[in-house]
């Protein structure tokens, strides 16, 4: 164990070029405004390489929010809607079944599917949101309900969580996003989401999931009212949750939009700097040693960080993203789809091979004379 007062970037390049562990301390060291971000960028892509070589995968997907109205008011969120808000909707099967009409003609292999948590809604109407898309359209792959849901879920039905998955699988269900993660430790949790998933909760779902063979991913909130150390501890924690159950596909930093948000006038913030994107994409590629990816997602990020951040620790740029609704209800200014032309430009561009993905991570081979026709090729294994 390296004492704190001995900390440096040469003790800890020497563990990155060894595979060891970073631990709390360091990671926040990495944190700090005089240590070179192009220092810290050197050896977070060195472990992006060594785990993803030169490619950058992105996939053709979609977005599907079917209801902004919410039981939850954190103060972060500039989605959701109250029962009577005039902006309040809830989406009809025939609107859903549009959205993965849709889908299948622009060639997609994924939907993603998350909402608010309706109040007049019942379990059955989030099971039918999976299984009248998976009815229809049986191999578009849906990555649906965050763990917050879940634990909604677990509210109104009193079933246990694995009850609750295996119903969602048997309806379709393929894997899970990371959502609702934010920051675990409480001193930030208590005051952004204090009535939500808590911690152990959120873990405790994700965990199941590995268990029952479902994928997941797992994201961060940061630029609000959290500090390094907050966020070094949130790494931890993800990455001892995967020592466990290994089922984690996935990191992606989510960089607060304060736009429209509650916080935001709270605490007069605004959105961090591009320079903590990058610190924060490459402290993750170190701290989160065993997570196989990085996502510069560029909603999020904006399209020119997320094409940097290539070189900061990211091997995967998400994709398409047609119809993303919560990230622009808060000031997302970023296109709201991408094209697959633009995407791979942008990540030739950066030096990298684009490399198409279906959601678990298995090369997608399109028709060249008909690119809504794919199959599904090899797993995507480098390091």
């Amino acid at each position: 164990m390296i004492r704190a007062d001995k900390i440096s970037l040469d003790t800890i390049g020497k563990k990155v070029e060894n595979g060891e562990r970073l631990n709390l301390d360091e990671g926040v060291f990495l944190y700090q405004d005089d240590v070179p971000l192009n220092e810290v960028a050197e050896l977070a892509n060195m472990v992006r390489e060594r785990k993803n070589g030169n490619y950058a995968y992105y996939n053709i997907n979609t977005h599907l929010n079917p209801t902004n109205v919410c039981v939850y008011r954190c103060n972060f969120c500039a989605f959701r809607a109250d029962l009577r808000d005039p902006r309040g909707y809830l989406m009809s099967d025939e609107q859903i079944l549009g959205r993965g009409q849709e889908a299948i003609d622009n060639g997609c292999t994924e939907m993603h599917i998350v909402g608010g948590l309706h109040h007049q809604m019942k379990f059955e109407w989030y099971v039918n949101v999976v299984k009248i898309l998976h009815d229809a359209f049986p191999k578009l792959h849906l990555k649906a309900w965050t763990a917050v849901e879940i634990n909604w879920f677990e509210f109104l039905t009193k079933k246990s969580v694995r009850e609750l998955l295996e119903i969602l699988r048997d309806a379709g269900l393929g894997s899970m996003p990371g959502g609702g993660a934010e920051i675990f430790h409480r001193e930030v949790r208590d005051q952004i989401c204090e009535h939500k998933a808590d911690t152990g909760k959120w873990h405790e779902i994700h965990r199941t999931a590995h268990e029952m063979g479902i994928k997941t991913n797992a994201t961060m909130l940061y630029g609000h009212i959290e500090n390094a150390y907050h966020r070094v501890d949130h790494l931890i924690r993800l990455r001892e949750t995967q020592d466990v159950s290994g089922g984690f596909q996935t990191f992606i930093p989510l960089a607060f939009h304060p736009d429209n948000t509650e916080l935001a006038e709270l605490k007069k913030l605004k959105k961090p700097s591009v320079m903590m994107d990058l610190r924060t994409m490459a402290v993750s590629r170190l701290m989160l040693d065993n997570f196989p990816h990085i996502k510069a997602y560029w909603i999020m990020l904006g399209i020119g960080t997320a094409q940097t951040a290539l070189s900061y620790g990211a091997d995967d740029i998400d994709g398409t993203v047609r119809h993303e609704l919560i990230y622009h209800d808060a000031g997302a200014t970023t296109p709201e789809v991408m094209s697959v032309e633009d995407i791979q430009r942008l990540i030739v561009e950066a030096g990298r091979e684009p490399v198409e993905r279906d959601t678990v991570y298995n090369r997608v081979i399109r028709d060249p004379q008909n690119m809504s026709e794919w199959t599904t090729g090899e797993p995507l294994e480098v390091g």
